[in-house]
């Protein structure tokens, strides 16, 4: 800097030079800074990655997926119960051991409540009414209010809706003209999730193999791709929420917002006009709110300390049920669309294991009950192995929202104490890969999820939907979802192998979650 300075002060002027040199101590103080909050581990003594400038340990442009480099980071701490690295500027920690997995997500859940900030109120307020978004007492209310919604009576009480979308896809296939059906997997799984939410979570019947470009499958398209820009704004989120509150960032798009919002407040109200019931999730959000309501009443008479703390408990306005619905189609699209992509995949590579579980499904008669479904035991142990290998979610986060001291347990190891406001990161996917835990974790192979081999699995380490009181609300819905459509498809066709399916599965740079580069093709063969 110094000798640039002596080489440009001759042709600059006394003002050139003093606007330089302004410049220059800004771009100085700028980049000491950043350095100095990414010495944060090195201060600390804790073994990290290392970052790049500004940048920390993310990449915007990627030289490999983000599941992969995680993975590679991962493997670069083989003995290390944790290690540091870096959102951009910010420290975060990322956790392998599963005792201290357990501690943080269940044992002493009080100092990790929150995820990182998705959305603030101010900069969108739709967005961070969602369970996901939620915070301290709001999350813990809404959850205890919501999750009556996702019990196992309620998932029997929408199995029909789910069976009706999973029926009118194998309809639409078995019409079809040819032997082998040769499809792009993630598109036309998108499809069949996308009326699954229509139907269950909106109200609405879809058609989106027929319909191939009706308005609720192309809105919800792309709100929910989190590819390129996006993915960014996820980061960044974590990094700057006060940058994104002065800009008034959104991470979904006003236009789609407003799109499902209209479709929510008009069912909602012509339901409440008309008095009619329908097994969905507007019908069981709606009960929630009226139970919430009448809960409200039921105490106006308590004590003035149980009052105040009543008060504490909002009611479910329409913008919230809007809000969850939403976020709901969020998770089912993508995620449940992701885990069918790479479930057809794996069966299509491993035709004994695909055989094997179409043996189970034709026992079976004709249409399957909940009560049928839920007691195919290698269907299950299919689906478990399929969400170790290929979890939708890369990785969760906990936000430390009490002072938090980890205790050396190697004799390398220090006290780490983790301050007010630090995120950790949980690595599901590679977790799920760390042959520690899953011998020979690039096999797909069900058998680890048999009864004998199932018991012998830390729950720690098996993470495809999150663990604790913070897992995901909607676990059972996705698991209906998925499996009823594998038993239908299994029912009426082979999954194979094309001239255009990529073995091994090559994964796309772009996105942060699991997708096939180029796509996923495979072949249904007709029985």
């Amino acid at each position: 800097m110094v000798l640039l300075l002596a080489f440009l002060i001759p042709f600059l002027g006394k003002e050139g030079t003093i606007w330089l040199v302004l410049v220059l101590s800004i771009v100085a103080y700028f980049s000491y800074n950043v350095r100095k909050k990414q010495s944060y581990w090195k201060k600390k003594g804790i073994k990290h990655a290392k970052p790049k400038f500004l940048l920390g340990n993310i990449e915007i442009i990627r030289s490999k997926p983000f599941s992969e480099k995680i993975l590679e980071i991962y493997n670069d701490f083989p003995d290390e119960r944790y290690y540091g690295a870096y959102q951009f500027t910010e420290p975060v920690l990322v956790v392998k051991d599963p005792d201290l997995i357990k501690q943080i997500t269940v044992k002493q859940f009080d100092h990790f409540v929150n995820h990182r900030v998705l959305a603030s109120p101010e900069a969108d307020p739709f967005f961070s009414k969602n369970l996901i978004s939620s915070r301290d007492e709001r999350w813990r209310d809404l959850r205890a209010t919501l999750s009556p919604s996702f019990t196992s009576s309620k998932m029997r009480f929408m199995y029909t809706l789910i069976d009706e979308c999973a029926q009118q896809f194998i309809d639409h296939f078995r019409k079809e003209e040819g032997e082998i059906i040769e499809l792009e997997m993630k598109d036309t799984l998108t499809r069949y999730t996308n009326d699954v939410i229509a139907t269950t979570a909106f109200g609405l019947q879809c058609n989106s193999l027929k319909d191939r470009n009706n308005d609720f499958y192309l809105m919800g398209k792309d709100g929910s791709n989190f590819g390129g820009l996006r993915s960014f704004k996820f980061f960044m989120y974590g990094s700057s929420p006060t940058l994104f509150k002065l800009l008034k960032i959104k991470l979904v798009p006003t236009y789609i917002v407003n799109f499902f919002s209209k479709i929510i407040e008009d069912t909602v109200t012509t339901r409440k006009e008309k008095k009619i019931v329908r097994p969905d999730m507007i019908h069981l959000l709606l009960e929630a709110q009226k139970r919430r309501h009448e809960d409200t009443k039921t105490n106006e008479d308590f004590s003035e300390l149980e009052e105040s703390k009543n008060r504490q408990k909002q009611e479910i306005t329409l913008e919230d049920i809007c809000s969850q619905a939403f976020v709901f189609f969020l998770a089912g699209f993508e995620s449940v669309a992701t885990f069918l992509t790479f479930a057809f995949y794996e069966l299509a590579v491993n035709p004994d294991i695909q055989k094997r579980l179409r043996d189970e499904v034709q026992i079976v008669d004709g249409k399957i009950t909940y009560e049928a479904l839920l007691g195919l035991k290698y269907m299950d142990m299919v689906v478990s192995e399929v969400l170790r290998k290929w979890p939708p979610a890369i990785l969760t986060d906990r936000e430390i929202n009490k002072k938090f001291t980890i205790q050396p347990k190697k004799p390398d190891e220090k006290t780490l104490v983790l301050e007010e406001g630090m995120n950790c990161w949980i690595p599901i996917f590679a977790i799920h890969r760390d042959e520690k835990f899953y011998p020979d974790p690039e096999k797909f192979d069900p058998e680890r999820f048999n009864e004998e081999n199932k018991a012998t699995i830390n729950p720690s380490v098996y993470l495809p939907f999150g663990a604790g009181p913070r897992n995901c609300i909607g676990s059972r819905f996705a698991l209906l979802e998925g499996k009823l459509l594998l038993y239908y498809v299994l029912k009426n066709f082979e999954v194979v192998t094309t001239g255009k399916t990529k073995i091994p599965v090559v994964l796309d740079k772009k996105m942060v979650n699991p997708a096939a580069e180029g796509g996923m093709w495979l072949g249904f063969k007709k029985l």
